[in-house]
């Protein structure tokens, strides 16, 4: 009988609509344990995950099977409804269309969850936007600025 094996590593990147600050400290983590939730339940590996106010990084070990648009549509579907009536009561919060996804190879893994787990010392240094443009640049993507995410610095 054949089997298919595959290690597939994925970092998802995603901003908050208009790239406001919006996800507070006091219930972030409360928000990555439901992000979690979700991965898991989809049937995919979470090996971290962690954000700023304005944005948020996901490294998943992802079964081939698995539709990656449909998994970061599920994603931000969920926890917008969850942040909004856990947190958000009083004003409304929504994730931005679009995403990033970079593969990575099984060598790199320590040092992305590294840098994911340190999102908050490295923002210190860089802005999100140079961040995201620098992934874009690393992965030979092409790309219009009047295409990314809606900027407002």
């Amino acid at each position: 009988m054949s089997s298919t094996f595959s290690q597939i590593y994925i970092h998802i990147i995603f901003a908050v609509k208009g790239r406001k600050s919006l996800i507070d400290p006091e219930w972030e983590a409360e928000v990555y344990k439901y992000i979690t939730g979700i991965i898991t339940n989809k049937g995919q590996k979470l090996m971290a995950i962690n954000g700023m106010p304005d944005h948020i990084h996901i490294l998943i070990g992802m079964r081939p099977s698995c539709c990656l648009s449909d998994l970061v549509r599920e994603i931000k579907k969920s926890s917008n409804v969850y942040i909004n009536e856990i947190f958000r009561k009083d004003r409304f919060f929504c994730w931005q269309e679009g995403f990033g996804a970079f593969s990575h190879c099984p060598a790199s893994i320590d040092r992305v969850i590294n840098y994911i787990h340190n999102q908050k010392e490295h923002h210190t240094k860089n802005t999100f936007r140079k961040e995201y443009r620098k992934y874009l640049n690393e992965y030979k993507m092409e790309f219009k600025e009047e295409y990314l995410f809606d900027w407002i610095d």
